[in-house]
């Protein structure tokens, strides 16, 4: 797999195996810094972080073998490559710097530089993201002769609401005073999501995710001997948005995904 990947996206790949590694060392770090901020261990933020882009940058790196080989190096996926890494790298930095301080990164607007550096944080994360519409566009017009046409259409549509509902929905949740909504207290395991109140980051998660989702439902129907694959995946991605959605509005509702009793409200990492 790893040679596979190297061989589709050199960059992509190695950016992602790191951010792995990473999430090692940081999961590692949390189990034996018993530190906490709001109530959660400071270095699982960093963890789950660098998790979610190496999910994001290995994906990538597989699906840019869904284009011709003589056009992967083109300008425009080259540009999609470098600011991918780029954001992604200058995000993950600022998350890990302010975790070891036990400080906030997220909606930490406390003075003026910490106020700038979360908005280089919103600019950093739409470019992260708009990263997979070059990709979805270069898969759509140079395909790889290999790949099938189901396979194709799968990765074109993930990448494309990737960035439509992860993107969009990403967008709300930044511009509020913090992911909860209502009261917030007590958190799921690992995700820290809210379990008193609402949550924007479950939406969120849902809608980056779908990057995965939709070939994985193609793959599915195709295990199943499932004969119309495009049927399934529009099927999948119909339900897999309404499912975003949903979840965004019983988060905009105030509603836990799993309710807990409250307990006194934290501060956010």
């Amino acid at each position: 797999m790893n040679a596979e990947l190297r061989r589709r996206e050199p960059r992509q790949a190695a950016f992602g195996l790191g951010c792995a590694a990473c999430a090692a060392l940081a999961f590692a770090a949390a189990a034996v810094d018993a530190r906490t901020f709001g109530g959660v261990r400071l270095w699982l933020k960093p963890a789950k972080f660098f998790v979610s882009i190496a999910v994001y940058a290995l994906t990538w790196a597989w699906f840019a073998g869904y284009v011709r080989a003589d056009r992967r190096d083109a300008r425009a996926l080259r540009v999609a490559v470098w600011t991918l890494i780029g954001t992604a790298a200058f995000e993950l930095a600022y998350i890990t710097f302010q975790a070891a301080r036990a400080e906030a990164s997220h909606f930490n607007g406390g003075d003026a530089l910490h106020a700038a550096l979360y908005g280089l944080m919103g600019i950093a994360a739409v470019a992260l993201i708009a990263a997979a519409l070059p990709l979805a566009l270069a898969i759509a017009r140079h395909p790889a002769p290999d790949v099938a046409p189901a396979d194709r259409r799968a990765a074109v549509a993930g990448l494309v609401l990737c960035f439509l509902l992860g993107g969009l929905l990403g967008g709300y949740m930044s511009a509020q005073a913090g992911h909860a909504v209502g009261v917030e207290a007590g958190h799921l395991p690992v995700v820290g999501w809210n379990r008193a109140g609402g949550d924007l980051r479950v939406a969120h998660f849902l809608g980056l995710h779908v990057l995965q989702a939709a070939p994985l439902a193609v793959f599915a129907a195709g295990v199943l001997g499932v004969r119309r694959r495009g049927v399934a995946l529009a099927a999948a991605a119909a339900a897999w948005g309404a499912l975003t959605l949903a979840s965004f509005a019983q988060a905009v509702a105030g509603r836990p995904l799993v309710r807990s009793a409250a307990v006194p409200a934290t501060p956010r990492l």
